[in-house]
């Protein structure tokens, strides 16, 4: 015990001594950019200072021992853990996507506050202590265990990998997004920037190097997420206490809401784009001889402009037009279907910030509310499942540790979190009262700067050269990284932003990375394929499959899929379906069998993603073919309920487990004792 705590008050000094550096380092760049220190040398120093700290912690804290590189020796203080998994689980999502989400769907986007947050008390009631009592390493190493066989471990192993890695695809984009913007450099070369950054975190020393990177990531994330809201605060109201002060200002945003409702300007450009949303109906009932139709007189207008010696920026505009028209009656009917959605959303009169489960009619309020209760409960039963988060509960030294540790985890979530709904509110109320109703002349800076990555769009539709909010369309990912420009805040908050979504999307990749590589390692190639594998073999095998795997998520991130924040929701659907049903049954319910937990996996994860397909544009599908009205982001709240059923129904119908299993479930029941005796277990 006295070497515990003198190892954590250690820890707790070298972090004191870290973040006395981080805040003097904050401090330098300040009056730097006071006295004339570019904006790019700034960029830089936060994106190759702090990813050099993370880096030196991971050769630090390089092991080749298994114990050391699977779960940082079972020695992880409480706090430090908690702190951890804090990192690890504020992803890209949280620290770039959360106060987007709250921005845009206001009351709504709680959903996610409420979901992620309580999943936590699920982690702490029904899975953790129990976890740690069983030790070894994987989510899928206790379902081989408690189901006794190769198949359970397969198909857990598979499920792991699939949500991980769309987790994981996610991660690497943020990492992209936010080095592209801030270093000056093409978004693919930003993205293998941040994938050198990951590698170098965890290749090395695995779970150890991660955890005590992941320390030192949180208090960066924690630092940028509140230092700009508290500014914000400041500004907009003149007390520095987010939390407490974005009340007064959510009633101006209200009052600013209805005033662009009923702005003339406003309703004549959502006239303008119902009109485009028309023309586009028209147009895709036409094929295909409405897009030869086109194409003629797009040539035509390009033939005239020629004849009379246009000016050449003419000439190029239209000359981009054509050239980006569909080339196939295929491509027009998706591409123009896209375009009539984009008409559609911003011809429709925005809902207002704090109303809950908007709606015009009736049926609309209840489909809302449905997506409400469906995406809370997707998002808890997502968080109490996702193997990342599970497996950093194998590092602490005993079962009362690890439930301090899901505490400390809550108590260091919150920090962010509870700022989220300020950091929206101050955000909305710069765009509304500073942005909109702004000539376009004269449109500030960040427009264009966040324009070149794709972030910020607008287009003058009426003519009057007047930014109305309708022709204003920003990314859900860019309000937090863009905000501290928006307000006018010095550039090192924007840098030092920069460097938080840098973080959060670094500690999720790596511990992302680090989950998928263990499984293959430990459960496919030690466990099914090669048991007596020596050890150096195996960290061979997963500092490979590391490698690999974070390649591939890298390419998949370069072709920029869906925004990150449905990425995540899909992740943690999928997760819920295959993971929940089967450990809480598994570790409460001894008739659970292997015949039952491999069906409901399996049926659950596959109602899960049927669903997606069949309702989410990038796979084909059809909101219209939604069950309920719920959205695919929540497609998990179908899949948890099947698996759970299924694995009932199988289960009963099935030979009972054997003694065995039924002796590992009494064990793994009876978390009191501090010092789990993990080889009685196996």
């Amino acid at each position: 015990m006295a070497g515990r705590d003198g190892f954590a008050r250690r820890l707790l000094r070298n972090y004191l001594i870290y973040a006395v550096v981080f805040v003097a380092l904050l401090v330098a760049l300040a009056v730097g950019e006071r006295h004339g220190l570019s904006e790019a040398t700034i960029g830089m120093v936060f994106l190759f200072g702090t990813v050099g700290i993370y880096a030196g912690i991971g050769v630090a804290s390089r092991t080749s021992d298994l114990n050391e590189y699977y779960v940082a020796g079972r020695r992880v203080p409480a706090v430090f853990n908690g702190m951890a998994t804090a990192a690890d689980w504020m992803s890209a999502a949280s620290f770039i996507g959360l106060a987007g989400s709250l921005y845009f769907s206001g009351f709504e986007g709680l959903a996610f506050v409420t979901g992620w947050t309580g999943g936590f008390v699920l982690v702490a009631l029904l899975l953790a202590p129990y976890l740690r009592r069983f030790g070894q390493y994987t989510i899928p190493d206790f379902l081989g265990a408690r189901y006794e066989g190769h198949v359970v471990r397969i198909v857990g192993l598979a499920a792991a990998v699939l949500a991980s890695f769309v987790y994981l695809v996610a991660q690497i984009y943020g990492v992209g997004l936010v080095t592209s913007r801030f270093v000056s450099v093409e978004f693919e070369i930003g993205l293998f920037i941040g994938l050198a950054g990951i590698l170098v975190c965890s290749f090395l020393g695995g779970m150890r190097a991660i955890t005590w990177t992941q320390v030192a990531q949180y208090l960066v994330l924690i630092v940028a997420y509140l230092v700009p809201v508290t500014m914000l605060a400041y500004k907009s109201t003149g007390v520095p206490v987010p939390q407490l002060m974005y009340g007064p200002v959510m009633e101006k945003l209200s009052e600013r809401e209805g005033e662009l409702i009923w702005d003339w300007r406003e309703a004549e450009a959502r006239e303008l784009y119902r009109q485009r949303a028309e023309d586009y109906v028209q147009r895709i009932a036409g094929l295909p001889e409405s897009l030869e139709t086109e194409r003629r007189e797009r040539a035509a207008e390009l033939k005239a402009l020629l004849a009379r010696d246009a000016p050449a920026r003419e000439i190029v505009q239209l000359e981009r037009a054509l050239r980006d028209i569909p080339p196939t009656p295929e491509a027009a009917r998706e591409a123009w279907s896209e375009a009539r959605d984009e008409a559609l959303r911003r011809a429709e009169v925005p809902n207002r910030f704090a109303q809950a489960h908007p709606g015009v009619l009736p049926e609309q309020e209840a489909e809302s509310r449905n997506n409400f209760i469906a995406l809370v409960f997707v998002l808890m039963i997502g968080t109490a499942a996702l193997p990342h988060i599970l497996a950093r509960y194998y590092t602490t030294p005993g079962v009362t540790q690890t439930r301090s540790s899901v505490f400390w985890t809550l108590f260091f979530i919150l920090m962010l979190y509870l700022a989220a709904p300020a950091y929206a509110v101050f955000a909305k109320w710069e765009v509304y009262s500073n942005v909109v109703g702004t000539e376009i002349s004269a449109l500030p800076s960040w427009v264009a700067s966040w324009g070149k990555v794709g972030m910020v769009r607008f287009e003058d539709i009426n003519g009057d050269g007047i930014l109305q909010l309708a022709e204003l369309w920003l990314n859900t990912d860019a309000i937090v990284l863009a905000t501290p420009e928006i307000a006018g805040l010095p550039y090192v908050v924007a840098g030092l932003v920069a460097a938080g979504g840098l973080a959060a999307a670094l500690s999720t990749a790596d511990g992302l990375l680090l989950t998928i590589s263990n499984s293959l390692s430990h459960d496919l190639y030690f466990r099914v394929m090669r048991p007596s594998a020596p050890s150096h073999r195996r960290l061979l095998m997963s500092k490979s499959a590391l490698l690999l795997v974070a390649i591939a998520a890298a390419w998949v991130a370069s072709l920029r899929p869906d925004n990150i924040l449905f990425l995540v929701g899909l992740a943690f659907s999928l997760a819920a379906s295959a993971f929940f049903p089967a450990l809480v049954l598994g570790i409460f319910w001894q008739r659970a069998n292997r015949a039952g937990a491999i069906a409901g996996m399996l049926s659950g994860l596959a109602l899960t993603m049927f669903y997606v397909m069949r309702t989410h544009p990038f796979f084909g599908g059809d909101a219209a073919n939604a069950w309920f009205g719920i959205r695919p982001i929540s497609a998990g709240a179908f899949g948890v309920v099947l698996g759970f059923a299924v694995i009932v129904v199988v289960s009963l119908l099935t030979p009972a487990p054997s003694p065995a299993a039924t002796s590992f479930v009494r064990r793994v029941r009876s978390p009191e004792s501090d010092e789990p005796d993990d080889a009685s277990l196996h």
